[in-house]
């Protein structure tokens, strides 16, 4: 079984698949605070500027999902579940006129999870 530290719930991958019917190869970013919460951010991909402070977490739909390198030592242990709730969001996710959003739940990871994690890559996919 492959382990991931970022997966989706099946309304959050049908969302996905619309957003990408539409507006083409995504993007996500955990958001850590400010203006938008701490929301995942989906945006057109390479709208949002990635650099080596951020680290890819993998896919969710086959779009790739990125925090923070700084957010990321607070959340390394936690396997990050993206799901879809009604309601409005970030004002810059591409979900946010459709009256949904995006909304991350969590869980920590097993002990023997934790050991066979892959490593994290650094910047740009």
């Amino acid at each position: 079984m492959d382990l991931s530290r970022v997966s989706a719930t099946p309304a959050a991958l049908e969302l996905i698949g619309r957003l990408a019917a539409r507006h083409g190869p995504l993007m996500f970013h955990q958001s850590g605070g400010c203006c938008d919460g701490s929301s995942p951010m989906c945006y057109p991909r390479g709208e949002l500027l990635i650099g080596a402070q951020d680290v890819l977490l993998g896919e969710i739909g086959g779009q790739p999902f990125y925090m923070s390198a700084a957010q990321f030592e607070y959340w390394r242990h936690t396997h990050l579940i993206i799901d879809v709730v009604p309601g409005r969001g970030g004002m810059f996710s591409l979900e946010g006129p459709l009256g949904v959003r995006f909304l991350t739940r969590s869980r920590l990871f097993t002990a023997e999870e934790d050991a066979r994690l892959p490593p994290v890559r650094h910047g740009p996919a």
